[in-house]
C-alpha cells in the first residue's frame, strides 16, 4: 500500500535553494524574492493519481500526474522551461525524473511523521525543503 500524501503542507525550511535556482539559470532578483516565500502545498492523491498545488503570496503552481506515465510539465512558475517528467515509486518515496534542457533534474517527495520532505535536483545542486502537515 503506497503512502498517503493527501493533505495541506506548510513550508518550514529550505537548504541550498539559492544554488538550486542558480543551476536553473534564475536571475538574482527572482532568486531573492523566491527565497523569502513560504509556500503551501496541497496534495490530492487517489491511488496512483496525484494533483499537487503549490501556492505562495505571488503565484500558484499546479501539476497533475499518474505514477508510471510520462507527462509534459510546464515549470512556468520557476524557470519557465518545459520538460518531460516521469514519477515513480521508490519504496515509499515519489521520485520524478525530468528530461529537458537541464541535466540531472527532478525531485523526490517523502513523508516522515508529520513532515513532508522535498528534494529538488538540477545539475550538481540539491535543495532540501521541509513542510509540516497543516
Amino acid at each position: 500500500m503506497p503512502v498517503d500524501f493527501n493533505g495541506t503542507w506548510k513550508h518550514t525550511s529550505n537548504h541550498n535553494f539559492d544554488n538550486y535556482m542558480k543551476a536553473l539559470g534564475i536571475d538574482f532578483a527572482i532568486r531573492k524574492i523566491a527565497s523569502i516565500m513560504k509556500p503551501q502545498k496541497v496534495i490530492e492523491q487517489n491511488c496512483d493519481s496525484f494533483t499537487i498545488r503549490t501556492t505562495n503570496a505571488l503565484q500558484e503552481d499546479f501539476v497533475q500526474f499518474r505514477i508510471g506515465e510520462c507527462f509534459e510539465e510546464d515549470n512556468k512558475s520557476l524557470d519557465n522551461r518545459k520538460c518531460k517528467s516521469l514519477v515513480t515509486w521508490d519504496n515509499h518515496k515519489l521520485v520524478c525524473i525530468q528530461t529537458g534542457e537541464k541535466s540531472n533534474r527532478g525531485w523526490t517527495h517523502w513523508i516522515e511523521g508529520d513532515n513532508l520532505y522535498l528534494e529538488l535536483r538540477c545539475e550538481d545542486q540539491v535543495c532540501k525543503q521541509v513542510y509540516k502537515r497543516a
